[in-house]
């Protein structure tokens, strides 16, 4: 746990380290600016380790809202800004150039051959107000017209290149932030959207050929969602008129006591043939055991390293791979080890990774969650560095999963690239 959070802390303080440069040093000169500055600065960087730890420790909850809304923020403004770095190379390079340039016209031999060109050259500094003596002592300057309107004049009256291109990349990197951002809360707290997938079983009965499976995962009730959002996740899977619900997982953020009113909607789910419920690693950060009970108490059969018959299709579900560290352990061989493989089995796994433990038992197909969709790309393209499977079907170690994106979220109320979503498997006869 330690070294969870020293690097935590690591992460966070190189971030804000290179937001400090690019937004504070590199675009306000030595001053009253800087210096108010510097104060906002110390307290937002105070303001993302106290909210990952002090929201999840329950002590100081209040800063839940402007906490992550800020930690959505600073991800997007280390993203833009690294985005612009290439772009403001290109130009410092254009600008160094273009000096050596200037240089090796005004050093030319004085011939009949070059009193044209040094005329041009004159005649076109003359026009454009940049004598050659300051482009000579100033390469990085504009005019001095431009300098009492930014405010960055250099001691031979010029504009600091370099200043205005820092300044305008700040601005840009904030604009697309904030709007980047806003577009994720909008999406986030939206009702989540239906994805439908068919999926061939070889050994599916005739019987149960079209059989629906609602899959739902990564509800997270916690001190950002109120009950309109459990309300809304289950008129959307009610909606979808299910044979099967499954829930897979990461349900809760939070113990029974402070969020058992927020997960009551879920008392209204319906379906044909039941809903069926799995643990998440959050569950366990939660206290499981009395989520296990809340659960059952909804209406929901928790399946715990079990499986139970439908008709000829067994549906099984296992424990999270984090239950292991709280004395919950996934257990493969319990729950496939002694089924009929002459039936097709679906397994609930909160986690996509879990399908290489059950691969040796012949599952038909994998139902997963956990990974968000990757919740704020480009953040996406580090989650495929722990799972095999980020969103969508994919196959691992020759087991279809299916990883659906969630219909919550999880630290900044933000998803971009990631809708929230329900997702509805329709089985089919090979």
């Amino acid at each position: 746990m330690l070294a969870f959070v020293a690097v935590i802390l690591l992460v966070i303080g190189l971030t804000y380290a290179y937001l400090w440069k690019r937004l504070v040093l590199d675009t306000l000169r030595p001053g009253r600016a800087r210096r108010v500055s510097a104060g906002i600065a110390v307290v937002l960087g105070l303001l993302a380790p106290a909210t990952l730890f002090g929201v999840r420790s329950g002590y100081l909850k209040w800063l839940a809202w402007p906490g992550y809304l800020w930690i959505a923020l600073m991800f997007y403004l280390l993203v833009s800004l690294i985005a612009l770095e290439i772009p403001r190379l290109a130009l410092r390079l254009l600008w160094v150039d273009r000096r050596r340039t200037g240089k090796a016209v005004e050093t030319a031999p004085d011939t009949a051959d070059s009193e044209p060109v040094l005329a041009s050259v004159a005649a076109t500094a003359g026009g454009s107000g940049v004598s050659e003596a300051a482009d000579d002592s100033t390469p990085e300057t504009v005019t001095a017209g431009t300098a009492g309107e930014s405010g960055a004049a250099t001691e031979d009256g010029g504009i600091d290149r370099r200043l205005l291109l820092a300044r305008g990349a700040a601005i840009f990197a904030g604009l697309t932030a904030a709007s980047v951002t806003g577009y994720g809360i909008r999406t986030a707290t939206s009702a989540p959207r239906i994805d439908r997938v068919r999926i061939p079983i070889a050994k599916l009965p005739r019987a149960m050929d079209g059989t629906r499976l609602a899959v739902v995962s990564d509800i997270h009730l916690g001190p950002l969602t109120g009950i309109g959002h459990t309300e809304r996740i289950t008129r959307v899977i009610n909606s979808v008129d299910a044979d099967l619900v499954c829930v897979v997982g990461d349900l809760v953020d939070g113990t029974v006591a402070e969020l058992g009113r927020l997960a009551e909607p879920l008392r209204g789910i319906e379906s044909r043939r039941g809903a069926y419920f799995v643990t998440g690693n959050h569950e366990y950060y939660s206290g499981f055991q009395p989520w296990i009970d809340e659960v059952a108490e909804l209406g929901m059969r928790p399946l715990r390293n079990e499986r139970v018959e439908i008709d000829g299709l067994d549906l099984a579900g296992v424990n999270d791979l984090g239950g292991e560290q709280f004395g919950d352990p996934a257990d493969f061989r319990r729950a496939l080890g002694d089924r009929d493989t002459s039936r097709p089995v679906v397994l609930m796994a909160h986690q996509p990774l879990a399908a290489r433990d059950a691969a040796p038992y012949g599952v038909d197909l994998q139902v997963s969650g956990h990974t968000h969709g990757g919740q704020m790309a480009p953040f996406n393209l580090l989650v495929k560095l722990q799972q095999p499977v980020v969103s969508g079907l994919g196959r691992v170690d020759g087991v279809p999963v299916y990883v659906t994106n969630g219909a919550g979220f999880w630290g900044p109320p933000v998803r971009v690239g990631a809708p929230p979503q329900v997702t509805v498997i329709e089985l089919r006869v090979a």
